[in-house]
């Protein structure tokens, strides 16, 4: 069963596995499920509608599930779902979605909110993402798997985040950011790939390389993203991993894709 302080407050309508610990002054409200293993910890709050896998460590005073900060919510049900794994530190905030979208807020597995971390209304966010301190996504944000995001980075609404780019810190993200790259500057540019996260992701100096030469045709190649997208498979073929980046391509959201990077010189 589970391990409640009598000075936290579960709702009866709350449902806990085996082994979760409410900390004292933890407040769970209706609606909630919350996995085996996870720990929630003092102060922590999280309002209804809200489902949490196993073995997640949440808090102190994280705010999860509470309603979107948008103006056009009117009180519809919606909901945040978080999977497994999951860290969760101090003051991060994770709002449910809206009828505008999915109606769902999600987390993945495996992934760390640091501190002041804040998920907006209707973020997808995949599995093994950081989101260093202070790291903001606006509403319907998209972000793929292993992400790491930098400290006070901030993501513009309905921009997507391809898997395995590296936001830097402080950065302003107002377009689409391709898979595989690091991006740095208010607003954000392309700075090249991100070496570092590929090389700890496990990628082969080959995996690099083809990596490398699709972004140069990304970056200086044609005009257009639709030529572009031609080129690269006239170039690869059927490879998987450059699939992988016309796929993102292929499917920009309303705000575009990010493609200039700085000039020479440029800060």
């Amino acid at each position: 069963m589970a391990n409640i302080h009598p000075a936290a407050f579960v709702d009866k309508q709350a449902e806990l596995d085996e082994d979760v610990v409410v900390s004292a002054f933890a407040y769970i409200g209706p609606k909630v499920y919350i996995g085996k293993g996870t720990i929630i910890k003092p102060h922590t709050y999280i309002e209804e509608n809200t489902k949490i896998g196993k073995n997640n460590i949440i808090g102190p005073y994280a705010v999860i599930g509470t309603p979107p900060q948008h103006l056009e919510y009117k009180g519809e049900e919606t909901w945040v779902e978080i999977g497994d794994g999951n860290i969760i530190r101090e003051f991060a905030t994770i709002h449910r979605g809206t009828a505008k979208d999915q109606g769902l807020t999600r987390i993945g597995n495996n992934c760390m909110l640091m501190s002041y971390v804040h998920i907006a209304h209707d973020c997808i966010v995949e599995d093994n993402v950081i989101m260093a301190n202070g790291a903001t996504l606006g509403g319907h944000v998209r972000v793929g798997k292993r992400v790491v995001m930098g400290g006070f980075s901030a993501v513009h609404q309905f921009c997507r985040i391809g898997a395995y780019a590296f936001i830097g810190a402080m950065s302003g993200v107002d377009k689409d950011v391709p898979p595989f790259v690091k991006v740095f500057g208010i607003p954000a540019k392309i700075q090249g790939l991100n070496l570092v996260g590929l090389r700890r992701a496990g990628f082969t100096k080959e995996d690099i390389r083809k990596l490398s030469q699709a972004l140069g045709i990304f970056l200086d190649g044609p005009a257009t993203l639709k030529e572009v997208i031609v080129e690269l498979k006239d170039v690869f073929g059927d490879d998987p991993l450059i699939a992988e980046l016309i796929t993102f391509l292929e499917n920009p959201s309303r705000q575009g894709i990010m493609r200039r990077k700085p000039f020479e010189g440029e800060e």
